[in-house]
């Protein structure tokens, strides 16, 4: 008969949940209660009925997985109740063959009673919304990039070369010559007076290459470009408002970043949107470090150290 291995308990009551986009499935066990499983939706109503179910039952810890973007809305009713623990899914991969949502979520709280569960790093609620629209700040501004890149082919669709012959086609200078072409039929020779400043070609080789031949297609498309541009840029600067209002608390922690070499303010912000400013919840700065995958990890087996995949 085969010796049954008991881990030993360190936390007394806890509750493992298998968390997916439409349901959650909650084991609890501990001490002074009976092993129970039970499936609830991800509606709100539903998981305050988790929530009330585990309070009942004295549930102090939660393990679940850091599965995509389903774990926030438990997080949201569940953190102020219960020390979470959340989990990278490959860390607590069950015995291959036996897996179902059950079984998931009493091997994860057989673990969570363990201790054998290394936590991922939460900030607080403030940071995280901070951490939103620092990242979608960032996603827009890539989408301006994509947006000039491609008015800048409609130009070279239309004979114009001004990429050729300015630096930043989106400078005041580039501007200009790009207002006048978009707005109406254009004499090269009068929106050289637009020129003005270091350029990369002579005033001759501009005339040449905003010489083109420039349809009403071509128009259409570019102001719709700019007006798609302008809107983009409205957006980021309403962002970049309320950035600005939330991290109003941050002004010493900013302050003390920027004396980093290549860390600019908007470089600062970015740090604190991921890693905030409680640098307890690290307990060095080489854990920090790993977490912000910036050391190599361990993969030795038979005395030879594999390169990750």
């Amino acid at each position: 008969m085969k010796e049954k291995i008991e881990f030993e308990q360190v936390i007394e009551r806890g509750c493992g949940l298998d968390v997916h986009k439409e349901t959650v499935t909650a084991t609890i066990k501990g001490k002074g209660i009976k092993q129970q499983t039970r499936k609830f939706s991800t509606y709100t109503r539903s998981l305050i009925s988790l929530r009330d179910w585990l309070l009942k039952n004295g549930i102090t810890h939660v393990a679940m997985e850091s599965t995509g973007v389903y774990w926030k809305p438990v997080y949201n009713v569940l953190g102020e109740h219960f020390k979470i623990i959340l989990v990278n899914a490959r860390h607590v991969k069950n015995v291959p063959g036996r897996k179902t949502d059950q079984l998931d979520s009493q091997w994860l709280a057989k673990l969570l009673m363990a201790g054998l569960l290394k936590a991922s790093f939460i900030p607080c609620r403030k940071i995280r919304e901070l951490k939103d629209m620092v990242r979608y700040k960032t996603k827009l501004t890539h989408q301006i990039s994509s947006e000039k890149n491609r008015f800048i082919k409609i130009l070279e669709d239309a004979n114009i070369k001004l990429s050729s012959v300015l630096t930043d086609v989106f400078c005041v200078t580039g501007r200009n010559i790009i207002h006048e072409i978009v707005e109406s039929d254009y004499e090269p020779e009068k929106l050289l007076h637009y020129v003005h400043g270091k350029v990369k070609k002579s005033r001759s080789e501009i005339k040449e290459a905003i010489t083109g031949y420039v349809t009403d297609h071509h128009r259409f498309m570019m102001q719709t470009i700019l007006e798609s541009i302008e809107k983009i840029e409205d957006t980021i600067a309403k962002i970049e408002s309320q950035i600005a209002e939330q991290t109003k608390e941050y002004g010493l922690e900013i302050e003390l970043l920027e004396t980093i070499p290549g860390v600019g303010r908007d470089g600062a912000i970015g740090i604190i949107s991921e890693i905030g400013v409680d640098m307890s919840a690290f307990a060095s700065e080489k854990h920090i470090a790993k977490w912000a995958g910036m050391c190599p990890g361990n993969n030795e087996t038979g005395g030879k150290k594999k390169i990750a995949e």
